[in-house]
């Protein structure tokens, strides 16, 4: 019997109707409803334009951001997917460009504005975590994205000689490009956006808190996925760390991607069943202390099925995290264990290449040697240059107030009707999920548990690597779950996230001839601090058969690390420059 079939079976009668609404398509989470489900969103009319896609060329939205702005071409994109829509590509002074995606029939008032990834340099618009939501699905949402001021990534030479890209890059970029998209919707259906989202993940996530924090009027709803709100100790010593942990002297990789499945193995045999059920997922890794003394080779073992003893010490280096010689954390944490296999391609070589595949060597070198600092590095910089010390922290985190989006006080926000939704996947490569869980302790120690609860969700997603993907269930549908709290004032406490095998996930864009993934396990993921517990019979691979219930040990959402203060209010830094050179202060 089909899981949904099995699902409804087990549903009161009460909630039987909404699960075929799902099964028939309605916008809603994959696969399974619940009771505890956030109802759909809105039914909202929907607007014809007012306008010709063409006459948004001759439009001046200027007054309305800010700044000078004009719109480069506006043309109607008829192959467009899932519908045909307006596209609008512009750009802000002095540099923010911005694509805007008008749907030309259907638009149903909501708009949508996606964060951009690494260090951003592209136009993107790229909408996740929507595969079953109708509105997006059939193309009823205005779409935005911007290159957030420059052209080019983790190389960091966009930021060298101006540093009004770095500005741009740290918090003015999104903020001017929801001005210009809400006031071009405004010219072009002839009403403002009813609703507004902003969605994000990795420094998309930090995009997104920083809209939330410091530009609170912006969007109705915002969801903060694995966020790389430490900017300025993540992309210099988490990455840098790594790197060079894995680099020997001759600058070749110690640990390579081979070895991966046979770390993994052992570190989920250790602590697969800590949580109460086997299913080749840890889902309490803070309670994981792996024995790394089993994978190291032993005399006349195959090499080919074990660790050497400076792989295994890498291993070590990296679940530790950076720190100085002294013992402080210069990061709150290094990955979790059950991450293992998501470390390929990021810090350790995929198998049969080079140091040259992976991203944290170059993402740190360049966020060190151009974004950064002030003033930069000598050209002739490397990452074997950078020091893991106080002194070396204390200098990199000099602009935390203007990267970095850590304020806990969403009391603006929170007030405006904002609804926030945090999310991270436990098995992440990139970024500590514990990022999330310490600004969500600073949130309720500043705000109090009571009011953060009225306006914000956490969910960990057990299993689960750098914004989706992974061993663990990873496709939720979070725009239904955002968008029901805002427009129906429903709180979601439980995410169905389900996994497929095969062909291409949901909600991917599909390629010629390409089959379907097949969904073969559903998970409950409830909000934090609650936990999915296994009802004892039943296929473990069925959302159904789990219940909400407490964890066995709570876990701490204070760390000890030298960044342990940038969880504080009112640190921002509000900035100007010309060429290289700042002029920041306090924000009021």
């Amino acid at each position: 019997m089909p899981l949904i079939d099995k699902y409804l079976l087990r549903l009161d009668p009460t909630f039987k109707f909404a699960a075929v609404l799902i099964v028939m398509g309605a916008c809603a989470p994959v696969g399974v409803a619940r009771a505890d489900m956030p109802p759909m969103p809105a039914a909202l009319a929907a607007v014809a334009p007012a306008m010709e896609c063409s006459a948004l060329k001759d439009v001046d939205v200027s007054r309305a951001v800010g700044a000078p702005t004009r719109v480069d071409s506006a043309t109607v994109v008829t192959d467009g997917k899932p519908a045909p829509y307006c596209r609008v590509l512009g750009e802000i002074a002095p540099h923010v460009k911005i694509e805007v995606r008008l749907p030309t029939s259907g638009w149903t008032q909501r708009y949508v504005q996606t964060g951009c990834g690494g260090l951003c340099g592209n136009l993107n618009v790229r909408l996740s975590n929507a595969s079953s939501c109708v509105p997006a699905q059939k193309g009823e949402l205005a779409l935005a994205s911007t290159d957030m001021g420059h052209t080019g990534g983790f190389e960091g030479k966009w930021a060298e000689t101006d540093y009004s890209a770095r500005i741009d890059y740290a918090y003015r970029g999104e903020h001017v490009t929801a001005l210009a998209a809400k006031a071009i919707i405004e010219k072009y259906y002839g009403q403002k956006a009813k609703y507004s989202y902003f969605a994000g993940c990795s420094d998309g996530g930090r995009e997104a808190l920083m809209e939330a924090q410091r530009y609170p009027q912006d969007f109705n709803g915002i969801t903060a996925g694995a966020a790389a709100m430490n900017f300025t100790t993540q992309n210099t010593f988490y990455h840098g760390w790594n790197a060079r942990m894995n680099t020997d002297s001759s600058g070749h990789a110690v640990l390579t991607g081979e070895k991966l499945p046979i770390l993994h193995a052992a570190v989920v045999q250790q602590c697969d069943a800590a949580d109460g059920l086997k299913d080749g997922l840890i889902s309490d890794p803070l309670s994981c202390h792996p024995d790394l003394s089993v994978v190291q080779c032993r005399a006349g073992q195959d090499p080919a099925t074990c660790l050497t003893a400076e792989q295994v010490k890498v291993a070590k280096d990296i679940y530790q995290g950076a720190h100085d010689s002294d013992g402080n954390q210069l990061v709150i944490s290094g990955p979790f264990p059950g991450s293992e296999l998501n470390w390929a391609g990021v810090y350790v070589p995929p198998v049969g290449q080079g140091l040259d595949r992976t991203m944290s060597g170059m993402a740190a070198q360049g966020t060190i040697k151009y974004v950064a600092s002030d003033p930069n590095p000598p050209e002739s910089y490397t990452l074997a240059d950078f020091k893991f010390d106080r002194q070396t922290f204390e200098a990199v985190t000099r602009f935390h107030g203007l990267y970095d989006s850590t304020d806990p006080d969403l009391s603006a926000f929170a007030a405006a009707g904002g609804k926030l939704i945090l999310w991270h996947g436990l098995a992440d490569p990139h970024i500590s999920p514990l990022n999330t869980l310490a600004y969500y302790g600073a949130m309720q120690r500043l705000m109090g548990t009571a009011k953060v609860g009225q306006f914000t969700r956490v969910f960990l997603l057990p299993g689960v690597g750098h914004c989706g993907g992974g061993e663990g269930p990873s496709d939720i549908d979070l725009m239904t779950a955002i968008m029901g709290w805002v427009e129906q004032r429903h709180a979601p406490e439980v995410l169905i996230a389900s996994h497929s095998s095969g062909g291409q996930r949901p909600g991917a864009a599909p390629g010629p001839g390409a089959a379907a993934a097949k969904v073969d396990r559903t998970r409950p993921i409830y909000a934090y601090p609650k936990v999915a517990q296994y009802v004892g019979k039943g296929s473990i691979d069925e959302a159904a058969n789990f219940v909400a219930a407490s964890p066995a040990k709570p876990w701490p959402t204070t760390f000890n690390w030298l960044g342990a203060s940038f969880y504080s209010a009112h640190y921002e830094l509000q900035c100007t420059a010309t060429g290289a050179h700042f002029n920041c202060k306090k924000s009021p």
